[in-house]
């Protein structure tokens, strides 16, 4: 049995409104999204939402169809906004219960719409003249939701769902208008950093009202009717942008397979290596990703993705990045149009499709690796939209007691990009569909007991190609007291794929090295463990894939790489055919002839 996205029939391409309006009532509610995502950030109190910016926002019609989201947030966050609307009105009506004006509704079920459990998600229904007709909801990754470890990082072993934290299935947390006390005690009872998380839902739910009560401010503008009108044509917008670059790709079956780590340090081979399979087809309009051959379901370990909520977000942003990408078509309605000419099915009880109560918690890292080989699945027939294989993320968590309160940070070390037509890589970014800023030492230093010893681009790990591939990062953080610290990540068995000639990227690594000057190499997925003060966590991201011939780069920037100190003279020399003299200048002759006689 398979789970899939429905589709829908394309709508006539007349329109109910005119444009020019139309194109207003877009604007407005672009930017009511984009004000919900300043408000949060500037109301949060964790790094992981003000500095990272790990949140997300969105409007939804009263069918749950997002109408708008925030360009602030991750795709990872906000994308997966109408998957919560529609499981919370899934619950609520299996229960019995109504939504009523005043009512805030919390939630976070990786079963029902949720990203994942720490991805805690408000949701205030927006009623018109006692007519429900729409929902404003923010979405934030928090800190610590009582798991059965501390943070919401790196809980990859764990039992099943009831393990990774207090689950909301659609709660009012605020009933017509009233306060739910003892909702809110039982969180501040049950999660190790009451004060930043609550601190951190209260900036969400705020921004919800400001999202909602622009919202009615709009309809009083144009009125109801109008603006629902509106919405159907930025829909039926939306879908036709969509399906005329579906249809630009050659009707055919387009196949390629990745791997995830895994628990590399696990003697059980099913639990290590897990193969990703895509396999893309396309009828006309139509595009189908299949993912038939994906490693079955992980159980007691949180490496699962949830269906919705994770896997179609992954797709969804990658067809968005490659088959509408803003350098080219400029801003475009981010709505459920969209998807409408997309479908997806994967086979129940796969990583990408698990079935209840398997975990999900460190979902991230196998969801970029999904993203990334749909991408290559792509490349053969859409060779100038994709990049090279990409190097994954890492997110770490730290925690400790400090005079007998909880700690709690949690740090995204950032992957790269491969290269892509016409532009290297990009160097040491979140990748795909996380997208998370980095993090200021100032900040981290300032609010944990933590140092940054080093932050700074990988030495010799720069990966040749016409267009070369990003480089990784190095960050060194110290414990300044005695704590515990847990790993979610990927690609230290793998590198990311070269393309057209191309090299392939450089793996990852994570390495502990103690007071005492020992070295060990730790895995990609690291379960909870203690640490001491002295000791120091060092992620080394990882290099993307080179992109094309390197012997068929421009000399001019195989220089600018060696006198930035990312190559050797050497390394010019075997991976791009180009000689630099002792001056560090170019000769241009020699490196004709070298790549003359390479041909």
């Amino acid at each position: 049995m398979s789970i899939t996205t429905l589709p829908n029939k394309l709508q006539t391409s007349t329109t109910r409104v005119d444009p020019v309006t139309a194109s207003i009532i877009y604007g407005a509610l672009e930017n009511i999204a984009i004000e919900m995502g300043y408000k949060l950030m500037r109301m949060s109190y964790s790094s992981i939402i003000r500095e990272s910016e790990d949140f997300g926002a969105a409007l939804c019609d009263a069918e749950g169809r997002q109408l708008c989201e925030c360009k602030k947030s991750t795709p990872l966050q906000s994308g997966p906004i109408p998957g919560y609307v529609q499981g919370i009105m899934k619950q609520l009506q299996a229960r019995g219960d109504v939504l009523r004006a005043g009512d805030v509704i919390i939630h976070n079920d990786a079963y029902n719409g949720a990203s994942h459990s720490p991805d805690i998600g408000f949701c205030v229904p927006v009623f018109y003249a006692g007519e429900l007709i729409g929902f404003s909801m923010t979405t934030a990754h928090h800190l610590d939701i009582g798991s059965c470890e501390p943070g919401s990082v790196g809980i990859s072993n764990c039992a099943d769902a009831y393990a990774e934290g207090i689950q909301f299935k659609a709660i009012k947390v605020v009933d017509q208008g009233v306060n739910n006390a003892a909702v809110w005690q039982l969180i501040r009872d049950n999660i190790r950093v009451p004060d930043l998380v609550v601190g951190d839902m209260e900036a969400q739910i705020a921004a919800c009202h400001v999202g909602a009560d622009r919202f009615i401010a709009l309809i009083e503008r144009f009125g109801l009717d109008l603006l629902r009108n509106a919405a159907e044509d930025l829909f039926d917008y939306s879908e036709r942008l969509m399906r005329s670059q579906i249809e630009k790709i050659p009707d055919g079956t387009y196949s390629a397979s990745g791997v995830v780590d895994g628990y590399l340090d696990n003697s059980d081979p099913d639990l290590k290596l897990l193969p990703i399979k895509v396999t893309v087809t396309v009828r006309g309009s139509e595009l189908t990703v299949d993912l038939s051959g994906t490693a079955d379901q992980v159980n007691g370990h949180a490496i699962n993705m949830p269906f919705i909520g994770t896997v179609d977000v992954s797709i969804w942003l990658t067809l968005r990045s490659i088959l509408l990408d803003t350098d080219v078509y400029g801003d475009i309605p981010q709505n459920a149009g969209l998807y409408r000419p997309i479908h997806i099915t994967a086979p129940r009880g796969c990583l990408a499709n698990p079935i209840f109560p398997v975990p999900t918690m460190a979902r991230v890292s196998p969801g970029n690796v999904l993203a990334d080989t749909l991408m290559r699945a792509l490349a053969p027939v859409l060779p100038r939209q994709v990049c090279a294989g990409i190097a994954n993320l890492k997110a770490l968590g730290f925690s400790g007691l400090r005079e007998g309160q909880h700690w709690v940070h949690i740090e995204i070390f950032e992957g790269s990009y491969g290269g892509r037509f016409g532009k290297d890589g990009m160097d040491s970014v979140d990748t795909l569909y996380a997208n998370t800023r980095n993090n200021p030492i100032e900040d981290i230093e300032t609010h944990a007991p933590l140092r940054v010893n080093r932050y700074e681009l990988r030495d010799n790990a720069c990966v040749a190609g016409k267009w070369r591939g990003g480089l990784g990062m190095v960050k060194e953080v110290e414990f300044l007291v005695n704590g515990s610290v847990s790993a979610e990540g990927d690609g230290h068995s793998h590198q990311g794929w070269g393309f057209d000639g191309g090299n392939d990227g450089v793996s990852s690594a994570l390495i502990l090295k103690r007071k005492n000057g020992e070295e060990v190499n730790l895995p990609s997925m690291l379960q909870t463990r203690p640490a001491l003060a002295g000791d120091r966590y060092i992620a080394i991201g990882g290099a993307g894939g080179g992109y094309g011939n390197p012997y068929e780069r421009d000399p001019k920037f195989v220089l600018d790489d060696y006198l930035d100190g990312y190559i050797s003279r050497s390394e010019a020399r075997d991976d791009y055919g180009v000689l630099i003299t002792e001056k560090d200048a170019l000769d241009l002759e020699q490196t004709k002839c070298i790549r003359d006689t390479a041909h």
